[in-house]
């Protein structure tokens, strides 16, 4: 019988070379497509039937399928994504994250074993599966330990919503379960006999991570553009469809435009300047999930407004319609002070003129809150111009 070949003793881990290139390969864009249903599942979800529940319910399963995409990222940050096993990792998470997106419709329903289940499997698989390629290496296979012991700590919850609870239980369960989840990438996974994983390992490549981070705002958006181009009233007017597509798609333009300002296009500069480049690790995940969540919020105003532009709007209307301009800019300021250890005025001062202009919209038809929440959004991004007209490039200086 032929002999097996043992494997080199020497053979390095699957991690990534200083050396090597920093770009986003093509099998990571092929696995962003996956998102780009997601998130257009997840806006249709959020209207289904506008409340406080359906909200949470909302706002849980986009934590859930954005930590897939966060943490695979991270995997193919630390690790070499050129690797014959971290690609099948990649492409398994991909068959894992779109066997979840199916189910978004009816998760807190019928299909929650398969939402959770899966979920589950994606984070406890990826440790297992890469412990072999590992073993050898004390310091990485340390690394995934501690992963892979807090993600078997919120499985329990996850399963245990997902088999035996129903309606708010299951939010609260699921909620915990994320708990779980956010803090311990927070902490850095600290664990009884291993401690938290060492800043030594949580070094990110800048150019591949904020470039990552870029891609998927742009999905998001992608779900805005999506909802303009598909979702149109024929029970109306021209004029009323034209007028609420039109600002459909300027409020998307200047979504980007406000995201890509000096601290979007800054962001890979801003990381390679900060003395703790890991610090970013530990938060652009949150800032961007603001931002992404607000970017879906608005997604499903143009929903509301393109199928209804007329008529009074409804409270719950009004929150979604000006509640993800609001989460935007949030997640934006904080974006800001990543890179700038500052914010700008503008940042909460349209925050606020969102709040003061909510009153008067409970009395005008859908389509004007969308011109409203337009509006601020042209101020914040006018207000951004007029600070950097004229004045020399502003360098980074991210917050140490």
């Amino acid at each position: 019988m032929p002999t097996r070949t043992p494997e080199p003793a020497g053979r390095p881990p699957p991690v990534r070379d200083p050396e090597a290139p920093r770009r986003v390969t093509l099998l990571e864009l092929f696995f962003d497509l996956v998102y780009v249903v997601a998130l257009a599942l997840i806006s249709r979800y959020l209207i289904g039937g506008v409340g406080w529940e359906r909200a949470a319910e909302s706002l849980i399963m986009l934590m859930a399928i954005w930590w897939t995409w966060a943490i695979t990222t991270l995997v193919t940050d630390l690790y070499d994504p050129q690797r014959a096993e971290i690609k099948l990792l990649v492409v398994a998470v991909m068959f894992g994250a779109l066997l979840m997106t199916t189910a978004i419709p009816e998760a807190f329903g019928a299909r929650g074993l398969v939402f959770a289940g899966t979920y589950v499997a994606i984070h406890l698989g990826r440790g297992l599966f890469l412990m072999p390629a590992i073993r050898r290496h004390p310091q990485t296979r340390r690394r995934a330990i501690r992963l892979l012991v807090w993600f078997g700590v919120s499985a329990v919850p996850w399963l245990i919503g997902a088999v035996a609870a129903h309606g708010t239980a299951r939010t609260w369960f699921w909620a915990s379960a994320l708990a779980v989840d956010y803090l311990g990438f927070r902490l850095a996974y600290p664990v009884p006999g291993l401690g938290a994983v060492p800043h030594d390992q949580r070094n990110v490549t800048a150019e591949h991570l904020s470039e990552r981070y870029q891609q998927f705002f742009i999905i998001a958006l992608g779900d805005a553009v999506l909802v303009s181009g598909t979702v149109f009233s024929l029970h109306h007017s021209e004029v009323e469809n034209i007028a609420a597509f039109a600002t459909a798609f300027a409020t998307t333009l200047l979504l980007w435009r406000v995201y890509v300002h000096k601290s979007g296009e800054l962001l890979p500069e801003a990381i390679a300047r900060s003395s703790q480049p890991s610090r970013f690790l530990t938060t652009a995940p949150y800032t961007h999930l603001l931002m992404v969540a607000g970017v879906v919020t608005t997604a499903a105003g143009f929903d509301l407004v393109l199928l209804e532009p007329a008529g009074r709007t409804p409270p719950a209307w009004l929150a979604v319609i000006l509640g993800g301009p609001a989460l935007f800019l949030a997640g934006r300021a904080a974006f800001e002070y990543e890179v700038f250890s500052r914010v700008s005025l503008s940042r909460p001062g349209g925050v606020l003129a969102l709040l003061c202009i909510a009153p008067a919209l409970l009395f005008l038809a859908p389509v004007y809150a969308a011109v409203g929440a337009m509006l601020v959004l042209a101020g914040v991004a006018a207000a951004d111009h007029r600070r950097s007209r004229g004045r020399p490039p502003e360098e980074p200086v991210p917050p140490h």
